[in-house]
């Protein structure tokens, strides 16, 4: 019996960690000595400051978001430090500083991202509206053609190969630190944050060592564990009484999966990123190959496979991304969600008047995205009218299908090219499948059409150039939901539960050759997807999985379950010991919008935590994952040349602490006055 849980790590000595972390993945020889030092109790220190003022801050977090707020502060402290005063910076993480825990470069390298190389930075640069000064660096593709040659900027690198650049870019920022900032890396969790009698702060670390004194603390965390819910546990039991392998929704890479043996069915539930990532593990991460043969990809098992059945609400996977015909840094200008009417929606959420998303702003985006899709259309077939953009798009605001109608006709569109937001949703709709053999051939063929419509690519597909809209609206409608920007029941209903699942399934997708991967494995008969509306039960001993949409479809059988996603950040599941704290002691709450739980870490707009009773807290500062709800998105990395809303809040949240901190140690009666 083995029940495959999730690796929760450890932190058994700070320094065995660091060096072990130095000796396995090294380092050039010009680059070693950025660390400056190694002490005895495995702080990584920069000690070329000296003064005689000390102000000392806390960065809770040291993955790509810590990264980059670490660079914000070092970008900024100058302006704001007084003379001879010498800004100590303690990064705290039980990961290695620079990738954190999910971009550890000794994961396996069957992982891969989803972005490409050239869409990812940790630095700023000239579209970045922010305060602080402007601190050029290289991209993800940029630094790999130095260091790593052969990763193409329309390449997809590997989850290492992206955390040896973030560990790189952290040792570039403590090598570029300015003479009066001291870095300390403390290879710890916190699991403490208290506000101490002399307004500074204090926290508590894993290792038993305490930080007081602090004048700022920036929680800057990304993915955090959840207490297994109530449902969880049950399953959990049913393994351990019956022998059976469960693993709960969490990160493929902290899963041992060695205790799944060869031909040993295996059921995972959810057909989006992380099942890729489960699909990639079980057969190339068990020595299978896949070969080109003609234009098709064939998979040559390795024998060790497990059989998997894999299934979801939908019954399809997320759409695979176009091939970049855009460049690094090319992104939709939008025709009708532009900066005005972003302004007008956020100054009637100011107002209490937040507009309903399914009926103002879905149109709005709707309309972006089929304008773009009938352009591209119509340069495929030669037609040719200046005058399609203002006519589709004058008519928005009108849901009728017969009046969208008139006007394609006019323009010649013809019916079979005609978009269907329904079709796109649910693909399947259309097909009349009885049989587990009519729907494998639907099924294949449908992964394959979407590989042939990758490869026509974003600017020359109609399809994934319209899809590739929705990915560049996100900044404009990140700016019209944080923060309060929709209704309650309109942000729960219309947003969270039927827009962004769409979004992820259209827009979110796995590069094109991981589509190409799974046909072939369909093909060769290691995977089988169940038809949609996946059902998942507890029968007899075993994990029964079957099709409520096909029910004439067998049931299948299987002694390993796998929760194929990421959870959704939860305040009040979290089992993080510092959020336990904060949540417990009432110094955080939860964001609520109309009644509506969002499972978000509750910020101001200047991103300042806030307290059980409302109240700002004047020094410390939050942006991240675990504030997703109030954000949204928060996910996404920072992409270069597009104004990135990462790179913005990370200035503004280096800032602002710099500036309370400065305040608070002057005088610390007017900290108040920071709120």
């Amino acid at each position: 019996m083995a029940i495959a849980l999730p690796s929760q790590g450890r932190v058994d000595d700070d320094r065995s960690l660091i060096e072990d972390g130095q000796r396995r993945q090294p380092v050039p020889e010009d680059r070693v000595s950025v660390m400056d030092n190694i002490g005895s109790d495995g702080l990584v220190t920069n000690d070329a400051a000296s003064g005689t003022t000390r102000l000392e801050v806390a960065l809770i977090g040291a993955g790509p978001r810590g990264t980059i707020a670490l660079e914000r502060l070092c970008a900024s402290a100058s302006e704001f430090l007084p003379p001879n005063t010498v800004l100590t910076i303690h990064v705290i993480d039980p990961s290695q500083a620079g990738s954190g825990a999910v971009w550890n470069p000794l994961q396996p390298p069957q992982l891969l991202m989803n972005t490409l190389a050239s869409q990812m930075t940790i630095f700023t640069d000239k579209s970045v509206v922010c305060t602080g000064p402007i601190r050029p660096g290289p991209s993800l593709h940029e630094w790999a053609a130095a260091a790593e040659p052969g990763l193409g900027p329309n390449d997809y690198a590997t989850r290492a190969q992206y955390g040896r650049y973030l560990q790189w870019g952290f040792r570039e920022v403590v090598r570029k630190a300015p003479p009066n900032v001291r870095i300390e890396v403390h290879t710890a969790r916190a699991v403490r944050l208290d506000d101490a009698a002399d307004n500074s702060q204090s926290i508590a670390l894993s290792n038993g060592r305490t930080l007081p004194g602090l004048a700022a603390v920036v929680l800057s965390q990304g993915h955090l564990p959840l207490r297994l819910s109530a449902e969880q546990e049950s399953l959990v039991s049913y393994a351990n009484r019956h022998g059976l392998n469960y693993i709960p929704p969490t990160s493929p890479a902290s899963v041992d999966l060695s205790s799944i043996k060869r031909d040993e069915p295996v059921l995972i539930q959810g057909l989006g990123l992380t099942f890729f990532d489960y699909m990639a593990l079980l057969t190339e991460g068990r020595g299978g190959r896949f070969a080109r043969v003609g234009e098709r990809l064939v998979y040559q098992p390795s024998g060790s496979e497990p059989r998997i059945y894999a299934g979801s609400n939908r019954g399809v996977p997320y759409r695979a991304r176009g091939d970049n015909q855009k460049g690094a840094f090319s992104s939709h200008t939008p025709k009708l969600l532009t900066q005005s009417v972003v302004d007008s929606f956020r100054a009637r959420a100011g107002s209490r008047d937040a507009p309903n998303f399914r009926a103002e702003i879905w149109p709005l985006i709707a309309k972006e995205v089929e304008t773009v899709y009938y352009e591209t259309v119509m340069r495929q077939l030669g037609i040719t009218n200046p005058n399609f953009q203002q006519r589709f798009l004058a008519n928005y605001n009108n849901n009728d299908h017969q009046d969208n109608s008139k006007i394609l006709d006019e323009f010649h569109i013809p019916q079979a090219c005609r978009w269907s937001w329904s079709r796109m949703s649910q693909p399947y709709d259309q097909h009349s499948l009885t049989t587990p053999e009519a729907w494998k051939n639907w099924l294949v063929g449908y992964l394959h059409e979407d590989v042939r419509q990758a490869r026509l690519g974003t600017v020359n597909g109609p399809l994934k150039a319209a899809i590739d809209v929705m990915r560049d609206l996100r900044g404009p409608l990140q700016l019209i939901v944080d923060h309060g920007g929709l209704a309650g029941p309109s942000r729960r209903d219309d947003f969270d539960k039927w827009y962004a699942p769409l979004n992820a399934f259209l827009a979110v997708g796995p590069p094109r050759h991981r589509i190409e991967q799974m046909a072939a494995l369909v093909e060769a008969g290691v995977l089988e997807v169940f038809g949609p509306q996946l059902d998942v039960r507890t029968e007899n001993g075993a994990w029964v999985g079957r099709s409520r949409k096909l029910p004439n479809h067998h049931a299948v059988r299987a002694t390993t379950l796998i929760e194929a996603r990421i959870p959704k950040p939860s305040l009040e599941h979290t089992a993080d010991d510092l959020l336990v704290h904060l949540r417990n002691t009432g110094q955080c709450r939860q964001h609520i919008r109309g009644g509506y739980k969002t499972g978000g870490l509750d910020v101001s707009p200047g991103l300042r935590m806030i307290d059980r009773q409302g109240r700002e807290h004047a020094t410390r500062f939050v942006f991240g994952i675990p504030t997703e709800g109030v954000h949204w998105m928060t996910m996404d990395g920072a992409r270069p040349g597009v104004n990135s809303a990462l790179l913005r809040r990370a200035d503004m949240v280096a800032r602002a602490a710099l500036r309370a901190a400065t305040v608070v140690k002057r005088n610390p009666l007017m900290r108040h006055l920071l709120r």
